[in-house]
Order: C-alpha cells, then sequence, then structure tokens
C-alpha cells in the first residue's frame, strides 16, 4: 500500500481552498509505505479524501498535490497539462517566447517551462518531478515539437529536496545564442549562462508599459541583459545600463547590435556604490529604473531584505529629475505588497520628495497566480511621479 498522509485537526482547510503544499509539521501520522518521491494519498484527520501528489521525506514541503480526483499520473497526464498551459499562453496571444508552464500555477508542481523561438529551458525542482524527467521531456516533445530543450535545474532550492543542481542538454540540440522577439524587439539569450532559466520574460507587459515614460536621460540598474533598457531606448535620448555582471552587459550590447540601437552605455559595477557616486557627482536622470534580484529568499531574511530596499530606492529617488519616474520592483514573494510598497513610502519621506502613483503592475499573464497560493504572486512593480 502506498503512503497515506493525514492531516492534524483543521489543516485541511488550506488544501480544501486549493493550495497545493502539504508541510511536514502539518501531519499527524503517516500510514503504508512507498518509495521517497512516489505518489501519496493526503486525507484530513477523519480520513477525507483531498488529494494526491509526490512525497519527499527530505523536504519541508513533504507533498505537493497536483492531483484532486481520480486522474492517473504518467506521460499522458503530463503532455494533458502541459497543452492546457500552452493553450493558455496561446490565448494570451503568446507566440514566440512565454513561460510555457508554471508550475503549482499549472498543476505541475516544482516544473517550470520557458519557451524561446524553437528551444525550450526546463527547471525541475522536486524529487518527484526528477524522478519523472523522461517522462516529462517526451511530453514536452509532443507538445512543442522543439529543436532543443536544456536543462537549467542549477539553483539552491534543489538541495532542500535532497538534489543536485544539474544542467544539460535533455533533447536535440542547443546553440550557444537563441534569438526572439519580444513585444517590437529582436533580443538574444544564452540558455546556458543567462540568470534562472536565461531570461527574465516576467516583466514582458511591464518593460513595455514603462517605455512611455522614457525621455531623455534613463539609468536602468540591475539591467541584467537589458529588457528594460532596450525599450527604453525606443523612445529616450540615452540609456545608461548598469549591472555588476560584464557577462550580461555583454548581452546588453548584443541585444542593441541587433535593434541598431546606438543610444545604450554599459556601465559594469554594484548598484548601491554606483549610486551614490552619481548623486555625489551630481547625476540627475528622467528615469530610474531599479529592478534587483531577489533581496530575500526566506521570511527570516525579511527585515534585512526591506533595509536594502530602502537604501536602494532612497538612493534612486534622489537622482530622478523634478518631474521625472521611478520604476521600483520586487521579485521576492517574502516582501509582500504592502511591505513594499510601506518601503516606497519611507523612501519617498526621507528623501522629501513628493511622490505620486502613476502605475501598479504585477507579473506576466504567462505567469499567472493561484488565489489560494500566495507563493505564486510575487512581482511587484511601481511607477512613481516624482515631483
Amino acid at each position: 500500500m502506498g503512503y497515506e498522509i493525514f492531516l492534524k485537526k483543521g489543516e485541511e482547510r488550506r488544501i480544501l481552498a486549493g493550495h497545493p503544499w502539504v508541510y511536514a509539521n502539518e501531519v499527524a501520522r503517516i500510514e503504508g509505505k512507498d518509495r521517497n518521491g512516489s505518489l501519496a494519498t493526503v486525507r484530513s484527520l477523519d480520513g477525507r479524501y483531498l488529494g494526491r501528489g509526490y512525497i519527499n521525506h527530505a523536504s519541508k514541503i513533504l507533498v505537493r498535490i497536483f492531483l484532486r480526483g481520480n486522474e492517473e499520473e504518467g506521460k499522458q497526464l503530463f503532455f494533458e497539462r502541459i497543452h492546457a498551459a500552452n493553450s493558455y499562453r496561446q490565448a494570451l496571444g503568446l507566440t514566440d517566447a512565454y513561460r510555457a508552464v508554471f508550475a503549482e500555477a499549472d498543476d505541475l508542481p516544482a516544473l517550470i517551462v520557458d519557451k524561446y523561438g524553437d528551444y525550450l529551458s526546463v527547471q525541475i525542482l522536486s524529487l518527484g518531478m526528477e524522478l519523472r524527467k523522461k517522462e516529462i521531456v517526451e511530453a514536452l516533445v509532443e507538445e512543442f515539437s522543439p529543436k532543443g530543450i536544456y536543462e537549467r535545474s542549477d539553483v539552491a532550492v534543489r538541495k532542500k529536496e535532497g538534489l543536485e543542481e544539474r544542467t544539460g542538454v535533455l533533447y536535440g540540440e542547443v546553440p550557444e545564442e537563441v534569438l526572439f522577439r519580444e513585444n517590437d524587439l529582436l533580443l538574444s539569450v544564452d540558455l546556458r549562462n543567462g540568470q534562472k532559466t536565461g531570461y527574465f520574460l516576467d516583466q514582458r507587459e511591464n518593460r513595455l508599459s514603462v517605455r512611455r515614460y522614457a525621455k531623455g536621460e534613463v539609468l536602468d540598474c540591475f539591467c541584467n541583459s537589458g529588457g528594460f533598457s532596450m525599450n527604453c531606448a525606443m523612445t529616450a535620448e540615452h540609456v545608461l545600463a548598469l549591472d555588476a555582471s560584464p557577462l550580461a552587459l555583454e548581452r546588453v550590447k548584443r541585444n542593441a547590435e541587433l535593434n541598431g540601437l546606438q543610444n545604450i552605455q554599459t556601465v559594469a559595477g554594484d548598484a548601491f556604490e554606483l549610486l551614490r557616486r552619481f548623486h555625489a557627482e551630481g547625476k540627475r536622470f528622467d528615469l530610474v529604473i531599479l529592478d534587483p534580484p531577489a533581496f530575500c529568499k526566506s521570511v527570516s531574511e525579511v527585515k534585512d531584505a526591506l533595509k536594502g530596499y530602502l537604501d536602494i530606492n532612497l538612493l534612486g529617488l534622489k537622482l530622478v529629475k523634478r518631474g521625472g519616474f521611478l520604476v521600483s520592483s520586487s521579485c521576492s514573494h517574502f516582501v509582500t505588497m504592502p511591505l513594499f510598497e510601506g518601503m516606497l513610502k519611507e523612501a519617498a519621506v526621507r528623501s522629501k520628495r513628493r511622490v505620486r502613483i502613476a502605475e501598479l503592475h504585477a507579473q506576466a499573464p504567462d505567469h499567472p497566480a493561484l488565489l489560494a497560493d500566495e507563493e505564486t504572486m510575487y512581482l511587484k512593480l511601481f511607477v512613481l511621479h516624482v515631483e
């Protein structure tokens, strides 16, 4: 008999509401036996069926539920879920580059799939999915007929699942450079060495929205491969793209070349140090963009993260010309919208600037969020008018 997981009294409420995770400390008892990573049935304390998912005794997330009825696991189920996820993206009008599978939000926990033209970039973040990698790849090939699939499971969260970090070609061939279109731009991505799955698709619509504010001098901090920089360069006089990674800045230059943009300048260095230097030198910008990596990856780091966000946003506000704009973003779900907005209010007070909210955005719609799973709503972006 396989694993039967019985929750403590009352712990089933969150699961019944649609949340897919069962934490180890919510479990009253475990009956049955099977291998780690096998399919486990989850029940309330009184035995009511709640769902099934893959179990991992090495993780604080004991079970990731993705079956609520009598579905059979296997390649056919993976294909049906992947097909449904891709059909949703196609209904949004997305064709070239988009997140094709967003883990729990697509009933495929711990599986991330990004599409870049004829190539796929994949992250597998749990033991259960790792053990079924072959079936997942076969289903992806059936749905997308890609020229190549590259695995980017080189993330620290795998260690919490007892897994090693992995990268490599899973199917076909993957070139060093893949070209794709975002908005009206031709962009280059390095699926092997780029951050995360190669590029940050979750800001696609936000980058286009920010373009309308790109006039005069623009400063794009933490620019990575230049998504915001490229969009701003379409309308601004000059864009200064700043990042600590020389490799990322080479990608910015390549993307500028692909689009014939000659008004982008790159600078390598620590954003905090460079912004302080710019302020001391009296430099000011019509638009400042702050899109840093996640400053915290656990609840215990939130306090320190907010200090970092406050510091960088205070510096950013001081660099904006009167009547200009600050774009500020956070991609950490631990820093909630109320916390992030509160930090921005404090930064405005300390900067002694009058600040108005012009726009407020979340992640792109190909990164859908579950109402029952707050972890899937992670991106926040404010466009602030600074007087």
